[in-house]
């Protein structure tokens, strides 16, 4: 005769607040995942990088806008290029965790003082440079020796400087390193230089865009610092 065997009130008690503890830590689990919160995203005026990526996007709209106000035999295919250029700006967005969308045209900030003369900078101008890695504003006035043809800067003479004034993004196009400008026709040399890092591109003028000079991507590589889209402290000459 088999005997059957029965829990204790101790044992039944114990297995009870086992299972109980068990079943809340599930719950815990549960609520903890549901009430996560979404990724935070940063916004233009949050973060430098963000700032570059939103100008850039900001200055293709301002390009297709312009190119649909006063349309030629060319402009339908460039707006599609310009299009394709802005989901890539976009892309960028997401993938640094900025605002995806958010735009913003050039903001032509105020620059520190820089010589007249197309050639080197002072050391001492390089010095500062990571002062505005958060974005902000330099103490410094604009170069007061600046010439007055910047304005129309297709004027300018080789070797003056040019687009005083103005940040310096990417203008999100690939291919080999080159520019586009409003102001420069399709041939031009300009040399820009970083001054926070000290770096120089000098690339050609290959296309039209919606700002004084835009870098492409290959372009932006050589003189960006890491983790920027924006050089807000650049010297831009007319080279050739």
């Amino acid at each position: 005769m088999s005997r059957r065997r029965t829990l204790g009130p101790t044992k039944k008690i114990a297995l009870l607040v086992s299972a109980a503890a068990v079943a809340g830590g599930g719950a815990f689990v549960m609520a903890s995942t549901s009430n996560a919160s979404p990724p935070t995203t940063r916004s233009a005026a949050e973060s430098t990088a963000c700032l570059g990526l939103a100008t850039a996007l900001g200055n293709n709209e301002k390009f297709i806008a312009d190119q649909r106000a006063n349309p030629d035999a060319q402009s339908e295919a460039r707006i599609a290029n310009r299009e394709a250029v802005i989901e890539e700006i976009k892309r960028k967005q997401e993938a640094s965790g900025c605002t995806v969308g958010e735009s913003a045209q050039d903001s032509q900030a105020a620059q520190p003082s820089q010589p007249a003369q197309g050639g080197e900078q002072a050391g001492g101008e390089q010095a500062g440079g990571g002062q505005d890695a958060a974005g902000g504003a330099e103490a410094s006035q604009p170069a007061e020796s600046a010439p007055a043809e910047d304005a129309g800067g297709g004027a300018a003479a080789s070797g003056q400087q040019v687009c005083n004034g103005s940040t310096v993004t990417l203008s999100g196009e690939g291919g080999a390193p080159a520019a586009s400008s409003n102001q420069f026709p399709v041939g031009t040399q300009l040399k820009v230089t970083n001054l926070d890092n000290n770096k120089s591109t000098t690339v050609e003028v290959t296309s039209v865009s919606g700002s004084c000079a835009l870098l492409n991507n290959a372009a932006f590589e050589q003189v960006r610092e890491p983790g920027k889209f924006l050089i807000r402290r650049a010297l831009i000459e007319k080279v050739g």
